[in-house]
């Protein structure tokens, strides 16, 4: 499994539509409106790097508004939510 986060920069008045065609991209688990430099932040997680370079380029740089990206590859997750979530399985209040 290889997780990547992708920082995007978009046209100001395309944030909201850019942000929901990726959402709808198999691939992408999350997408994050942000502040700062970047306006979104895109959660990949695909099997393999072949899957990631092929999301990233042919698929999510094709939509309309997107003006600049920078994708970070995850060597690791250090996540408390995830370690919680593994072990509430089954788990009801």
């Amino acid at each position: 499994m290889v997780t990547a986060l992708v920082l995007l920069q978009t046209e100001r008045q395309r944030i909201n539509q850019v942000a929901q065609k990726l959402a709808e991209m198999d691939g992408i688990s999350e997408v994050y409106s942000v502040s700062g430099e970047f306006d979104l932040v895109a959660i990949i997680r695909v099997k393999d790097n072949e899957s990631l370079a092929a999301l990233v380029t042919d698929r999510m740089l094709q939509v309309d508004g997107i003006t600049r990206s920078e994708t970070l590859i995850a060597f690791r997750v250090f996540s408390r939510h995830d370690l919680e979530g593994m072990f509430a399985i089954g788990w009801q209040e």
